[in-house]
């Protein structure tokens, strides 16, 4: 069975964590490869301008497989520190180097847990909708690790360091209402409202023009780390390249038209 689901309706991808069995944890590279594989597939795919991410059941994802952990065969520890460090590198550090590269807008519609790994991988969206009942931790050193995923980075990058430095130093799990009042989600509904929300949502980006979205994404992304005068340059730049389009030209024809645009991708 598949590790990551992909189902396409019109310009909206779902992509979801189908190991509900073990909480969606993420146990083995063949995973993490399906999850980036998923998000890339999306990513290539000029017909989809938005990505929802979720889990199957009644977990988005517990992170990683404490059992591979222990017994040294999935995503974790190796027989020596080189070969650990690698294993990151080409497991789950794949995972986020796809979500932090996507054009594409990503929404994680948080479902239930979401922990360690999962936290990361869910904060990484763009946007983040949380079902009443999930809960979130960065726990990593509740079992006497660190973030190994990048995390210490995108938790700060999203919420500030002072509040990601207590999520990540005391371990402690919130629940939904927590996580919107500090910045991990940006809004609570029903858990049987979820999916529903997120793809008005999702189909509330995507009818906007393809190419405008993607660099709108690009200049949302830079903007996390680059300098004011920097993204201004690059925001000319990609400006330059949005007035040029066919999509411009049928969004500003639509609209003095008094009508409803039909956009291309061109």
């Amino acid at each position: 069975m598949a590790f990551a689901t992909y189902e396409k309706s019109g310009r909206v991808a779902v992509v979801t964590l189908n190991k509900p069995e073990a909480r969606n944890a993420i146990g083995t590279l063949e995973d993490c490869q399906e999850l980036a594989a998923a998000l890339h597939r999306a990513n290539d795919d000029p017909e989809i301008n938005a990505i929802i991410l979720t889990g199957a059941g009644k977990a988005f994802c517990s992170g990683g497989d404490l059992k591979a952990i222990r017994e040294r065969t999935g995503i974790g520890p190796q027989s020596k520190p080189d070969g650990t460090r690698a294993n990151y590198r080409r497991g789950v550090q794949s995972i986020i180097r796809a979500l932090a590269d996507i054009e594409v807008a990503t929404i994680a519609a948080i479902n239930g847990p979401a922990i360690g790994l999962g936290l990361d991988i869910a904060v990484l969206c763009d946007i983040r909708i949380a079902g009443a009942s999930a809960k979130m931790a960065s726990s990593f050193v509740k079992v006497g690790i660190i973030p190994g995923d990048g995390g210490a980075w995108i938790l700060t990058n999203a919420i500030g360091a002072s509040r990601a430095a207590e999520l990540v130093l005391t371990g402690d799990t919130i629940d939904a209402e927590e996580g919107a009042r500090v910045g991990l989600v940006s809004r609570v509904v029903p858990d049987d409202q979820l999916m529903a929300e997120a793809k008005k949502l999702a189909e509330r980006i995507a009818v906007n023009p393809p190419r405008a979205l993607r660099l709108a994404k690009r200049l949302l992304r830079e903007s996390q780390h680059g300098r004011l005068s920097d993204v201004m340059e690059l925001s000319a730049a990609f400006q330059a390249l949005a007035h040029e389009t066919a999509d411009h030209k049928e969004a500003v024809d639509a609209f003095t038209e008094k009508r409803t645009p039909k956009f291309t991708g061109g």
